[in-house]
């Protein structure tokens, strides 16, 4: 595969990693790879000291591992508040009336707050929170779409050493409630609702649901995002317009939290069992963010980020923890990208000035559709920086976005991570060469390798992503559920976690995902990942997107089965089901051609737009679909049933 964007001197030395590789001596990206790899406890110090992480009591040891890699303990003793990080921080600082955060939603409203703004309406909310007894340790729901609110709902949150649990603003009551009960929330602060392609989601009502069975929440303090009537319960409701729009301005003290001490819970929906809670802390969360945010999409003060997400997926928290702690602006947007016409998300970009832009390739897919008319009627010339994540790419949607999103000239940071990783495995850096799809390779202080089935460092072929090393970032285990963390990520190689992605590495150094291992498919022994299979039927002009399982099959083991949306005009019959299954074929031998190719509308996605492929292939065997809570269309369940 060839380089498809090469960084110009200029991007380079003006980057801020190649800053931090001056500072240090460093000479090639490579060298600094490898130091950040070998001398882990070096580049933590380091990078925290270059990005100007604000201590109340410096650590006094980088890392412990005395209790095993898999409890690793960061920044040692040391005392910090990410509230304070991202807002005092700015706020007692020239960046004092800079735009901190700007909002636009889907009925066209749109909104900016300073750092000033934002650390007096953070003070005020967290002078309520108190007043309602929530203190240190105590657990706190948001279920919210994105919105100010509901990064100034963080901040009170972590400002008080409490627990922010950020629930996914598409969720239905049992799975709010699934999580409330399970960290014993409370509080909650929600909204009465907000609009998803014209349609007004009631979150309230939803919310009243949830916390008939969470008999700890006390309070629910709700935004009136649109004004819609609204039942509130007398002693228990609380509207944020009473309280912190009249409320007198007062500064609320951070609390200086030890770097171990818990700000998060983030829960990830599992196949079957109940969702696992996955703990993060104030040190290591703030740092692994701040490094990521300042040396792989290169965030400068100039900078407008908007990577669209939900405040439900981890990318939220890395939205807001990383932009604001480096003083940048983010932008956050509560509607759907292509509402009420398909260039909405493009527009945005023009009229707002977004510089970096993240975006799940399944995303890119489902604008793909449109086509590039759409992307031309607006001038992109603002961005800089491209990202994603969220699953593996297909060549031909990753070429649409950089070539017509970025213009052929912006780097695409590809990156990939997990919820329990509270960061990136995998990053290319802007001032390195990329190939198309590429990750470019591991990021800094992560010790990445890709292992055979015996456990072995293996290139030129496929095999399992794995992480030598802790980081700061890592999740502190599972709530209350240890023995789960452990069997999960620790138990297959000593010492070693696996996070269950299929990787691979080339001959040129550049590395690649290649799915879920769990979603493999192994055809008459032949082992192939659903995307090899995805981006041969993507590579059709009628294609738009797919998604390929494994089914049993007596003669073969398993047999592919592919489900295909197509594009506008394009209409499914039995040749074109033929044609799909013959360039399977020539691209990746006759073994795998599909059992089946079955045309779909649409495909199971989350809020984020990641495809799920374990739905579609419980639903073809018509067994337990398990967890569907952050499931954006169930509808299209009962469209795959229907076809098969």
């Amino acid at each position: 595969m060839a380089i498809v964007w090469r960084p110009s001197e200029k991007i380079v030395k003006s980057s801020n990693i190649w800053r931090f590789m001056q500072k240090h001596g460093i000479k090639t990206y490579r060298q600094l790879v490898k130091r950040s790899q070998a001398e882990i406890e070096w580049f933590w110090r380091a990078a925290e000291e270059d990005l100007g992480i604000q201590w109340f009591k410096k650590y006094k040891k980088v890392l412990d591992i005395s209790k095993g890699i898999q409890w690793a303990e960061w920044f040692v003793n040391g005392r910090v508040n990410i509230s304070y990080n991202c807002l005092d921080k700015h706020a007692n600082s020239w960046r004092r009336n800079k735009i901190a955060c700007m909002w636009e939603g889907e009925d066209g409203a749109v909104r900016k707050f300073t750092y000033y703004d934002t650390l007096v309406q953070t003070c005020k909310l967290a002078s309520v929170l108190k007043d309602i007894g929530i203190k240190k340790g105590d657990a706190v729901g948001v279920f919210m779409p994105m919105t100010p609110e509901t990064v100034i709902a963080f901040f009170a949150i972590v400002r008080l050493g409490a627990i922010f649990i950020p629930l996914f603003s598409g969720y239905g009551p049992q799975a709010v409630a699934a999580r409330l009960s399970d960290c014993d929330a409370k509080a909650l602060i929600t909204t009465d609702g907000f609009k998803r392609k014209g349609a007004h989601v009631d979150m309230k009502k939803i919310a009243d649901e949830a916390v008939q069975f969470c008999p700890g929440i006390k309070h629910i303090i709700v935004v009136q995002r649109t004004g819609a009537n609204i039942e509130l319960t007398h002693g228990r409701d609380i509207l944020w317009s009473e309280i912190v729009n009249r409320k007198q301005k007062v500064y609320v003290k951070p609390e200086m939290m030890d770097s171990e001490d818990p700000f998060m819970i983030i829960y990830t929906s599992g196949t079957t069992g109940k969702p696992k809670g996955s703990v993060h802390v104030h040190g290591g969360f703030l740092v692994k963010i701040s490094e990521e945010v300042a040396y792989q999409i290169d965030l400068h003060d100039d900078d407008i980020l908007f990577w669209i997400t939900d405040i439900g997926w981890i990318m939220g928290a890395w939205e807001i923890v990383g932009g604001m702690s480096l003083g940048g602006t983010i932008f956050l947007y509560d509607g759907a990208p292509d509402y009420p016409e398909p260039d909405r998300l493009w527009r945005m970009i023009e009229e707002h000035g977004i510089t970096i832009l993240g975006i799940s390739p399944t995303a890119i897919r489902s604008l793909m559709r449109y086509g590039e008319e759409w992307v031309k009627k607006h001038d992109l010339s603002s961005l800089r920086v491209l990202g994603s994540t969220g699953e593996s790419w297909n060549p031909d949607p990753y070429m649409w976005y950089f070539k017509n999103v970025g213009g052929s000239r912006c780097p695409v940071i590809n990156i990939s991570g997990g919820t329990e990783i509270g960061a990136c495995f995998l990053s290319p850096h802007p001032i390195q060469p990329l190939k198309s799809c590429s990750l470019g390779g591991p990021a800094l202080g992560m010790d990445i390798d890709v292992f055979d089935e015996n456990g072995k460092p293996v290139r030129g072929r496929v095999g399992e992503l794995v992480c030598r090393k802790p980081w700061p970032g890592m999740t502190r285990g599972l709530w209350k559920d240890p023995c789960r963390y452990i069997e999960t990520y620790w138990s297959r190689w000593k010492n070693i976690w696996v996070h269950g992605d299929w990787a691979s590495v080339d001959k040129d150094g550049e590395w690649f995902l290649h799915g879920r291992s769990d979603d493999t498919i192994k055809v008459a022994g032949k082992r192939v990942g659903p995307a090899e299979v995805e981006s041969a039927l993507t590579a059709h002009n009628a294609v738009s997107e797919s998604a390929a399982i494994g089914v049993p099959d007596e003669l073969k083991g398993e047999a592919i089965v592919c489900f295909v949306v197509l594009k506008p005009g394009a209409e499914p019959c039995n040749p074109l089901r033929e044609e799909l299954k013959n360039i399977v074929v020539k691209q990746l031998g006759k073994t795998l051609m599909p059992k089946d190719i079955k045309f779909v509308k649409e495909l199971p996605k989350t809020r984020n737009a990641k495809i799920i492929r374990r739905l579609i292939k419980a639903t073809y065997l018509g067994q337990n679909v398990g967890d569907t809570s952050s499931l954006e269309n169930p509808g299209v369940l009962e469209e795959i049933t229907h076809n098969i």
